[in-house]
């Protein structure tokens, strides 16, 4: 009986990440034929509109065209090491979604399947982890290429990621002050519906600074325009993977994609409720609170906070232009981290205020 229970619980968690695997490979795809189209509007063209209806099937026809190039390892190159960095790019990509909480629990009979693969007690520790070792990613591909652009374009992502993470990561100390939990799941729980208490239960209304610097902070992490120094094609002829071709590019762009989804998700589930929404516990009632219904429609409600966000990052590299380095480090260094601090005292005040 034992042996069964472990057996389904252990099919179920399969069956759930294969879902979020694909699905995140899914939305990294059409992200990019996405991003193709907000730049032809915001540009006045048409963007891509040759391969099938709307040019859906333009990023089947790209991965078909990486899919078919020629693999090229450089002579110079570290082989095992410059094979290494893309696959542990992309690896730590499709890491981090194991902890969002996607929607509620859904309950059939005496069973309850949750859409959390691991609800862990310290899931925001376990972001930054993986966030640090996606640096790896990009440091070991553009050192083994023994190509100095690719070099100097890794150092610059390294030593920018490295920064922007400790004001994000001080950002975030002030919401797990309110919260008081490390849990996504309890901190999502905490947000519900969108009105408590005489007030917005969401904590972008809570911790609208704090969200305004974590969104910088992605930004930069992501290396999303205005931050996009790794990759500056005027000063590094293209940035830390020059010297890739085929699928290993393609596994480095797909893990930038993936990183801006999760990104998303993460954002949505911190400061703006997850799947949580107005006039929830009314829908809850009418369709029952663990029914497949209601968590499809909580499912739904995060992708659609999720796709804005993406629409968010999209539009600000069409809009904005790119910092100088020296800019970008002043900012990370003497604006972004004081500010953290700032308020974080502040909330840390506000909180021993209330609890006289």
């Amino acid at each position: 009986m034992l042996l069964a229970i472990s057996l389904a619980f252990l099919i179920e968690k399969i069956i759930l990440i294969t879902v979020i695997l694909f699905g995140s490979l899914g939305v990294a795809m059409y992200a990019t034929w996405g991003e193709r189209k907000v730049a032809a509007a915001m540009q006045d063209r048409p963007g891509p509109n040759r391969a099938g209806p709307f040019g859906l099937l333009q990023p089947l026809a790209d991965g078909l065209k990486l899919f078919m190039k020629e693999e090229i390892i450089p002579n110079g190159s570290t082989r095992w090491i410059f094979i290494l960095g893309p696959c542990l790019a992309m690896l730590t990509a499709t890491m981090t979604s194991a902890i969002i909480p996607w929607g509620p629990d859904i309950t059939l009979g005496s069973h309850t399947i949750s859409l959390q693969v691991a609800d862990v007690n310290i899931g925001i520790l376990y972001i930054f982890g993986v966030l640090s070792l996606g640096v790896y990613g990009v440091m070991l591909g553009g050192w083994a290429s023994n190509n100095k652009f690719s070099l100097l374009s890794s150092v610059r992502a390294a030593s920018q990621a490295i920064s922007y993470e400790l004001a994000m990561g001080i950002a975030l100390i002030a919401l797990l002050m309110m919260s008081g939990s490390l849990s996504l799941r309890t901190i999502v729980e905490q947000q519900h519906g969108f009105w408590q208490d005489g007030y917005f239960s969401w904590y972008v209304f809570k911790q609208p600074l704090g969200f305004f610097i974590f969104l910088v902070c992605a930004f930069a992490e992501l290396n999303r325009t205005p931050f996009d120094l790794a990759e500056a094609e005027n000063e590094l002829n293209m940035g830390y993977h020059q010297e890739y071709s085929s699928m290993k590019l393609g596994f480095y762009l797909f893990a930038e994609y993936i990183n801006m989804f999760i990104s998303s998700a993460v954002m949505a589930t911190l400061f703006f409720g997850g799947y949580n929404f107005p006039f929830m516990d009314q829908v809850a009632q009418a369709l029952g609170a663990g029914s497949v219904w209601m968590a499809l429609i909580c499912v739904i409600v995060l992708m659609i906070k999720v796709i804005a966000f993406i629409l968010l990052f999209m539009a600000v590299r069409w809009t904005i232009p790119r910092f100088r380095y020296d800019q970008l480090m002043n900012l990370g260094w003497k604006s972004l981290i004081p500010l953290a601090l700032f308020n974080m005292l502040v909330t840390g005040g506000v909180i021993l205020w209330l609890l006289k």
